[in-house]
């Protein structure tokens, strides 16, 4: 199971087009060439990070074996962790649960 923290209006707007194209907070897939998707254990740092704040959050669990585009691990910035990243459209069929997401302070 991945994990993506999404603003909860870009999910509702993926939910009605059938695809949803955001690679992180304020910047699209077509900006970055892939969506930022996280691990479980990951949920947590990755929310403290970048996420910090932000009010109208949802959490969607990913089931990989339902993504058309390929998943690429891959280290970030300057640290040693791997992140799964979608390298191309998240189909809203993929995501098998969302729940109400409160990122930190």
């Amino acid at each position: 199971m991945l994990h993506h923290i999404a603003e909860a209006a870009r999910w509702d707007e993926a939910c009605a087009t059938g695809a949803y194209t955001v690679s992180t907070l304020g910047l699209e897939l077509d900006d970055v060439g892939f969506i930022h998707l996280c691990t479980a254990a990951q949920v947590s740092g990755v929310a403290e990070r970048f996420y910090r704040g932000v009010d109208g959050l949802v959490l969607l669990h990913i089931d990989e074996t339902l993504l058309d585009a390929p998943v690429v691990m891959e280290v970030v910035g300057d640290s040693d962790e791997q992140f799964p990243h979608l390298y191309g459209p998240l189909r809203v069929e993929a995501v098998v649960a969302v729940e109400a997401f409160r990122a930190p302070g």
